[in-house]
């Protein structure tokens, strides 16, 4: 790992609030930050996660949690780097059915991994938007999580080999997908589950305040306790840069929020979530997603 003298080592992907950071990274007092090119970035997830081939990486925040269930040696800070609202990521192909949330029960709905942060969402808003027992749906996954200690539960089971998701739900081979970037864009007949996506996501926002975390942000234990200085200077620029004006929003609302007063009440949901869906296996609070040096980052 990093002694006081090497670079940091850093994947993090391309957003408005991390451009400026990446690109006006320089020698300071504290240390030199070394941006990795990844792309796509979740392929940065798995290496931090198993063997912390980074000092500071972006990160699922499922992926996250399930690492600090395991004691894994990375802790958060507390900076959204993505979020939006996952209404529009179930679908379905209307030429075989036109499906609505109860009507997935006893259904088969294919999903990229069991633990996708994108899939946890969608899984809680049918659970608690739409009254959708969870427990009573097919779900077919099509890679391992990033965590080589986490198993799926009984009803996840794995596609064939060499399948995906939009295909086999082009092919009407199952009756619904979870899919965010992955969504085939030039497919008519796929369909939202939920009749009125973004009205929805809309009025349950104003019912609960959740921001749907996707990706934030995780260090080392090693750079955090030998150099906490500079992990304190690269939240500094990211809390630099959104004050700059280059956060995000989705229809008006602050999706990049900072700090854990910010954060508290989306991470208690995300860990109800992933108790619910048998992600981890105990509760953790918020508090202890943080190390003692990176809890009050942003206060």
């Amino acid at each position: 790992m990093a002694d006081a003298s090497d670079t940091v080592r850093v994947a993090l992907g391309d957003y408005p609030i991390t451009l400026p950071v990446k690109k006006n990274a320089t020698a300071g007092t504290v240390g030199r930050f070394h941006f990795e090119d990844i792309v796509p970035i979740t392929k940065a997830f798995k290496p931090m996660i198993r063997r912390g081939a980074y000092d500071i990486s972006e990160m699922a925040i499922v992926t996250y949690l399930q690492a600090r269930a395991y004691n894994k040696p990375i802790w958060l800070l507390p900076v959204t780097l993505l979020a939006r609202f996952q209404h529009k990521t179930i679908v379905c192909n209307a030429d075989f059915s036109k499906l609505r949330p109860k009507d997935l029960e006893g259904r088969t709905v294919g999903v990229r991994s069991y633990s996708q942060t994108t899939v946890m969402w969608a899984r809680g808003i049918l659970s608690a938007e739409y009254g959708v027992d969870l427990n009573k749906i097919d779900w077919l996954t099509f890679e391992d999580g990033h965590l080589a200690e986490y198993a799926a539960p009984a009803n996840a089971r794995r596609a064939p080999e060499g399948r995906s998701v939009a295909e086999m739900l082009q092919a009407g081979e199952i009756d619904a997908g979870i899919m965010g970037n992955d969504l085939p864009k030039d497919d008519p007949r796929l369909i939202t589950v939920i009749e009125d996506p973004k009205g929805d996501a809309r009025r349950g926002y104003a019912r609960n305040r959740v921001i749907p975390i996707n990706h934030m942000v995780v260090a080392s234990q090693d750079l955090i306790e030998r150099r906490p200085e500079a992990v304190r200077q690269f939240f500094d620029m990211l809390v630099a840069s959104k004050a700059a004006g280059h956060g995000s929003t989705e229809d008006g609302i602050d999706i990049n929020p900072i700090g854990i007063d910010a954060l508290r009440h989306s991470l208690e949901t995300v860990i109800e979530h992933c108790l619910e869906q048998k992600l981890i296996d105990h509760r953790l609070s918020v508090d202890e997603l943080f190390h003692d040096k990176t809890r009050e980052l942003g206060r």
